[in-house]
């Protein structure tokens, strides 16, 4: 806890980001309402970039978890050398299961982000081995190494 939050680069990079409930909602109307043999791209509408992102999920700590041991959070965001051949922009043209199959994603990026928080806080068995001396090397071997 209290330690750098890794970004790649200039955390430009854009990602869209899609709530797990909806891809499953997505993949399910797929499933069931889809044309044998094509393909429908699933999709978020909420590209955002990497430092926003760690931005928002900062804030939202802020504001949910009562016992933050650093704040602000966002002072823990640190540069990391990018990825040889990183992509600067993942973009997903979802008009097909849109306007064929009228799927659309129901979260937005703020309502899923605070869902995927809560959710955390409130399982700790899920993350608390991320604090094991194990993890701790290999985060430092992996994410560490790359300084900017």
């Amino acid at each position: 806890m209290g330690k750098p939050l890794p970004i790649y680069g200039d955390g430009q990079n854009i990602r869209d980001w899609l709530y797990v409930s909806d891809h499953c909602q997505a993949l399910d109307t797929v499933i069931h309402q889809g044309k044998l043999g094509e393909t429908y791209n699933i999709g978020g509408n909420n590209e955002v970039k990497n430092i926003d992102l760690v931005y928002m999920l900062c804030d939202l700590m802020e504001e949910l978890a009562i016992d933050l041991p650093v704040r602000p959070c966002r002072q823990l965001a640190t540069f990391v050398k990018d990825r040889p051949g990183h992509d600067r922009r993942y973009a997903i043209d979802a008009t097909k299961i849109k306007t064929e199959l009228n799927w659309t994603p129901r979260e937005t990026i703020a309502s899923g982000l605070r869902q995927t928080v809560q959710w955390y806080l409130a399982h700790p068995d899920w993350w608390q081995s991320l604090l094991s001396p194990q993890y701790q090397t290999y985060y430092q071997q992996v994410y560490m190494s790359f300084k900017a």
